[in-house]
């Protein structure tokens, strides 16, 4: 009996292992220094494979996961089926995959603040900034920086 337990727990939890080694697919467009700055983060702080892909049709997927022109910046990240676009910050993405909300296709934040995540300027002030959620339940504020 205890044998049989035992493999359906690890049966069950096979999914989510696999689920949490997925790599990390970031569409940039080409040349784009400052993305790569965030893909570093990412891999230190999620520890997730990043794939870097240069990308000039990059609104195709955007249009495709349904986000608004008004949230685009310098690159589009896949993670576990959402798009993560601009420099949003680990923690942002930490709590989206944990918490998973209904009616969310991804997470952005618009254009390139500084201060950001992988926009970090020495000796420039931090600009204030908003990461918004978007999907079939509108756009909210997720978190704010």
């Amino acid at each position: 009996m205890k044998t049989r337990l035992s493999a359906a727990l690890l049966f069950l939890a096979l999914p989510g292992a696999a689920l949490a080694a997925n790599d990390v697919v970031v569409h940039r467009d080409p040349g784009c220094g400052c993305c790569e700055k965030w893909a570093q983060a990412l891999r230190a702080k999620l520890g997730r494979t990043v794939v870097m892909r240069n990308d000039a049709s990059r609104g195709a997927l955007q249009r495709r996961a349904g986000m608004p022109g008004t949230l685009a910046s310098c690159h589009s990240a896949m993670v576990d089926g959402y798009l993560i676009e601009g420099h949003v910050p680990v923690a942002d993405i930490k709590r989206l995959l944990a918490t998973r909300p209904v009616g969310v296709r991804g997470i952005a934040v618009a254009g390139m603040p500084i201060g950001s995540e992988g926009m970090e300027v020495a000796g420039a002030a931090r600009q204030p900034y908003a990461v918004v959620s978007f999907g079939s339940s509108g756009q909210k504020v997720f978190a704010r920086h």
